[in-house]
């Protein structure tokens, strides 16, 4: 599990093909990386293989290559990086397992004062989910969503994007029509599947689940019709 705060932006200092899909070689300022603990790669989260000097070693499936942007990330590629969550670490994100939803693309970006606005395209698979003033994972980052525009093609959502952030994550190099890796507010994904869903035949919840469901659309995390 992650947080989605990123630790440090590392580079892609190499990429071989392998059986099973590619292997990267990503450069870092970490020293103390162990052998199997996992990292969130632009919000993926990878396995490291092999540290050698400052560089870390990591497999990606085939599956993986093809539903993030992993698969189009080449040497000299600056990614955000995060370490897992362990007992003492503060939650300052909200909690981001490294499962890709979906990806998308950036759309727009205004200033605003010192901070950006970032729109990204909304993919109708995960429009549910995303909800104003609610989280999601964009590369990696904790963001709050400010807006969503629903389309029947799927929409947009935008983010406010503060200067620490700039400087700190790969949004700085982010240009319209770049693509990003989404991930959705764990609560989101399961409050839908509590609610039952088109594509789930699930019994519907006990009249008991009723004030836990209208709080959680009150609070913005659900639809007002549960879907």
């Amino acid at each position: 599990m992650f947080t989605g705060i990123v630790e440090q932006v590392g580079v892609v200092a190499g990429r071989t093909a392998s059986a099973r899909g590619a292997r990267l070689s990503i450069r870092t300022e970490w020293s103390d990386l162990a052998l199997g603990e996992s990292i969130a790669v632009n919000g993926v989260c990878l396995t490291v293989d092999k540290t050698e000097g400052g560089v870390f070693s990591a497999d990606a499936s085939s599956e993986t290559l093809a539903r993030t942007t992993v698969g189009a990330l080449r040497a000299g590629a600056r990614v955000n990086l995060e370490r897992a969550l362990t007992p003492t670490s503060r939650l300052g994100g909200h909690i981001v397992s490294g499962h890709v939803d979906a990806t998308s693309r950036l759309v727009a970006r205004e200033a605003v004062g010192e901070a950006q606005r970032l729109v990204f395209a909304l993919p109708l698979s995960i429009a549910r989910f995303v909800a104003e003033k609610g989280s999601i994972a964009v590369d990696g980052i904790s963001l709050t969503v400010n807006h969503v525009e629903d389309a029947h093609e799927g929409g947009t959502f935008d983010c406010m994007i503060i200067p620490h952030t700039q400087r700190r994550t790969t949004l700085f190099d982010l240009v319209v029509g770049g693509s990003v890796n989404l991930e959705v507010d764990l609560l989101a994904r399961y409050a839908a599947r509590l609610l039952g869903s088109p594509h789930v035949h699930a019994e519907p919840p006990a009249d008991r689940d009723e004030p836990l469901l209208r709080a959680l659309r009150d609070g913005g995390f659900l639809g007002g019709h549960g879907a």
